[in-house]
């Protein structure tokens, strides 16, 4: 027994003082993030970016021509949101692969926040270089000719 009470075993859990928040309590934030995330892409999916003056235009693309990692992903979210799942990864394939991406993560988040314990992702510094890396490459590749395929 420490200074400070019996050890549980359990290190770095954020229970306040009424203890963890397992079942319902503790699924509050992860639902309400998938409610916000569900009322934007219910925004994209009713307000047409295809349709011009909706939206403003990508800064980048205005200034220089060229392709930002983020081009076309509204119109990736508003494919996406209709189920058209070809459509949305030729608008953006990264951003196609970042909503499967999120559904996993959130899925986790729920399953973690229902036991009550939080979720931690802690990924290497090397990850964030390759996850750096891959979008300066898809930014590059989709605006080269042999890449235009990859261009929204």
């Amino acid at each position: 027994m420490g200074a400070d009470g019996p050890r549980t075993g359990r290190r770095g859990s954020h229970a306040g003082p009424e203890g963890p928040r397992k079942g319902w309590k503790g699924l509050a934030t992860p639902l309400g993030i998938l409610a916000a995330v569900a009322g934007a892409f219910a925004y994209v999916g009713t307000v047409d970016p295809n349709e011009p003056g909706h939206y403003p235009v990508c800064p980048l693309l205005q200034l220089t021509g060229a392709f930002c990692p983020g081009c076309g992903g509204l119109r990736s979210a508003h494919a996406f949101a209709h189920g058209d799942l070809g459509a949305a990864f030729s608008a953006n394939a990264v951003a196609t692969a970042g909503y499967f991406l999120f559904a996993v993560v959130w899925v986790l988040w729920l399953v973690r926040a229902w036991r009550g314990q939080p979720l931690r992702i802690r990924l290497a510094p090397a990850w964030w270089w390759g996850i750096g890396t891959l979008l300066l490459v898809f930014s590059v590749v989709r605006n080269l000719p042999f890449g235009s395929a990859l261009a929204p």
